[in-house]
């Protein structure tokens, strides 16, 4: 079955406002204090991590977070590096991001009625990755 494109402008404003032009960053990635030191000092431990992550972070309904008052920074370097971050909770690989997807756009096409059957996400013409249930 296929869905009218209007069903889908959603799906695309959210790759344009979310994911496009931006760094995606695994919150556990062990380098993250060196990526985000104003966000993430070498002193918060692993066991605090997640408790800290809601002080410095917006978790956002797709299972994202972005930095909190980044606009506020001086810098205007910084300012241009923290708003183009995307945390999430996996290594953000193709493989990852298609299924990351399909969660996202099955939970709102399911308000339709709709099984998102697959996703394909191209890292480039040549080279893509697939999540098929």
């Amino acid at each position: 079955m296929v869905v009218d494109f209007v069903n889908l402008n959603w799906f695309k404003k959210f790759l344009d406002d979310t994911i496009d032009h931006k760094m995606i960053l695994d919150v556990n990635d062990p380098i993250i204090h060196t990526i985000l030191p104003d966000y993430f000092p070498a002193e918060v431990v692993d066991s605090q991590k997640d408790e800290y992550l809601e002080t410095v972070t917006v978790l956002h309904d797709d299972g994202y977070r972005t930095l909190k008052n980044w606009d506020t920074l001086e810098d205007p370097h910084l300012r241009e590096l923290y708003e183009g971050i995307i945390l999430v909770h996996f290594v953000p690989t193709s493989e990852n991001l298609s299924r990351w997807l399909h969660e996202i756009v099955q939970k709102r096409m399911s308000k339709l009625d709709v099984t998102v059957q697959r996703i394909q996400f191209y890292e480039t013409p040549k080279s893509q990755s697939n999540y098929i249930i």
